[in-house]
């Protein structure tokens, strides 16, 4: 094993939902790794084009793209983009998602929609579509962000928990499905990460302290160490590894 493993010099990845917090972490280590990086979010704001700039300083290649992934012929856009400014899709980290918190009696039909459009329907748009090209390039890689609470329940996040659950199921038959094709698919399941969805409550003493309490590590998890985890998956040097959810939890699911 040698540092030239974790090298994705000369790689093109598409990341979505990555205008901010996880996803804008992974783009720039990935960069930082010698990716070319497409960037996308639902809008072309202020954030994306940041985060582009960041990537060119690190010497890299950005493609800024919107997209909203629970619609098929903007994922199609997407794809078509890509393939027309790099020629090749190395890798696809299927990072967008949404977090909805209510009981579950007031989970309304809207909030469930939006849920599952989001983080289950989007992720299998993008999967599929890509995954064509990815076949028949005959290799690829695809990153799915779950979550802990796809493997945990909790209390007030049946739709979210739900739609999480689904990703690492699908994660597990496209694994099967693709293998064939020199396609590895694997999903990484974060635990409490310091974002800014989060920040009502990691900001609070009190509720950071009982979250802490529950993680045997003592702390929070940064992007950076959700976006390390996709570099390993991404590289050479989890080349044998498919069909797998990475919990990065700090010990919360030992």
């Amino acid at each position: 094993m040698s540092l030239p493993d974790f090298s994705l010099k000369e790689k093109v990845a598409i990341i979505t939902g990555s205008s901010k917090g996880i996803g804008r972490e992974i783009a720039l280590v990935f960069a930082e790794a010698g990716a070319d990086v497409v960037v996308c979010s639902r809008g072309l704001d202020g954030s994306l084009e940041e985060v582009a700039e960041e990537i060119r300083q690190l010497g890299r290649h950005p493609l800024v793209v919107a997209a909203d992934i629970r619609n098929k012929a903007d994922v199609g856009k997407l794809v078509q983009r890509t393939v027309d400014e790099f020629g090749v899709i190395d890798i696809l980290v299927n990072n967008a998602g949404l977090l909805f918190i209510a009981p579950f009696v007031e989970h309304g039909e809207e909030d469930w929609d939006r849920v599952m459009d989001t983080n289950l329907k989007g992720l299998y748009l993008c999967s599929q579509t890509v995954g064509r090209k990815m076949i028949e390039q005959k290799h690829g890689n695809i990153i799915n962000m779950a979550s802990i609470r796809g493997i945990a329940a909790s209390q007030e996040r049946a739709a979210y928990c739900a739609s999480k659950a689904g990703v690492i199921m699908l994660t597990r038959v496209m694994a099967l499905e693709f293998a064939r094709f020199n396609i590895r698919v694997n999903a990484i399941a974060p635990g409490w990460i310091k974002t800014k969805i989060n920040e009502p409550l990691w900001s609070d003493p009190d509720i950071r302290q009982q979250i802490e309490a529950e993680v045997p590590l003592g702390h929070l998890a940064e992007p950076r160490d959700i976006a390390a985890t996709a570099l390993f998956l991404a590289s050479e040097a989890a080349r044998y590894i498919t069909g797998e959810t990475i919990a990065v939890d700090g010990g919360f699911l030992a």
